[in-house]
């Protein structure tokens, strides 16, 4: 890992990786450090509450470039579950809809993921923040309203399988920027005809840039408290 920045260059500034912890947004992580740095901040791509992993953050005259570091290609690791769906196609919401999975062989699953890679059209979750006759659809959704949303064109430049232990298939996936993973999980379980959500999500790489030089906001407090800067 590179030179940690100090809190001060940071003020000026900067780009600084945070790697968001389990159940917080990413508004939350973001937030607390722009409580500790007192500076202009931003970042380039919202991670899921139940997600964890790297957020690109910029700050001061950096955040100009946040709209760059948006479109870099993401890579995630992950569980998909077989054998049920839920409403926002991850563990926000219970499984509903069980079905056998026990069947599905290794190669099934291989198979299946060729269908999800290369260029493709993806239907968003009716559980996201795009916007739906000017609301979000995720509120839309939560008032009962039924949403229905365009398929749009993402790419998956790769899609491997890294562990079968049924129910749980566990995954890295490259993509474009506005790939949603849940969708993916819904997607695949559909394909494999048992139904599949998504049990866990990391995102490990933004660009060149890897969640292993990244630090949660705890860690990013520590060390500016160290540096006697914070």
């Amino acid at each position: 890992m590179n030179k940690l920045p100090l809190a001060a260059e940071l003020k000026k500034g900067g780009v600084l990786l945070v790697d968001k912890p389990y159940k917080w947004t990413s508004f939350d992580a973001v937030n607390k450090i722009k409580i500790l740095l007192r500076a202009k901040i931003g970042h380039a791509g919202t991670l899921d509450p139940l997600a964890t992993g790297l957020l690109i953050c910029c700050t001061g005259e950096f955040t100009k470039q946040i709209s760059g570091y948006q479109q870099l290609p993401k890579e995630y690791t992950g569980i998909f579950h077989l054998g049920a769906i839920t409403a926002t196609c991850d563990l926000e919401s219970e499984p509903r809809d069980f079905k056998p999975y026990e069947h599905i062989t290794e190669q099934q699953i291989l198979d299946a993921t060729k269908q999800f890679t290369g260029d493709i059209m993806q239907v968003p979750p009716i559980h996201s923040a795009i916007k739906k006759d000017g609301e979000r659809s995720y509120d839309l959704a939560r008032a009962g309203v039924k949403v229905v949303l365009d398929a749009r064109p993402v790419t998956i430049a790769e899609f491997e399988i890294t562990q079968i232990k049924l129910p749980e298939v566990h995954f890295r996936v490259l993509c474009s920027t506005g790939t949603y993973i849940r969708s993916l999980a819904y997607d695949f379980g559909h394909a494999l005809g048992c139904g599949a959500y998504l049990q866990e999500l990391r995102r490990t790489k933004i660009g060149n840039f890897d969640a292993k030089d990244a630090l949660t906001p705890e860690q990013w407090k520590a060390h500016w408290k160290d540096s006697r800067i914070v």
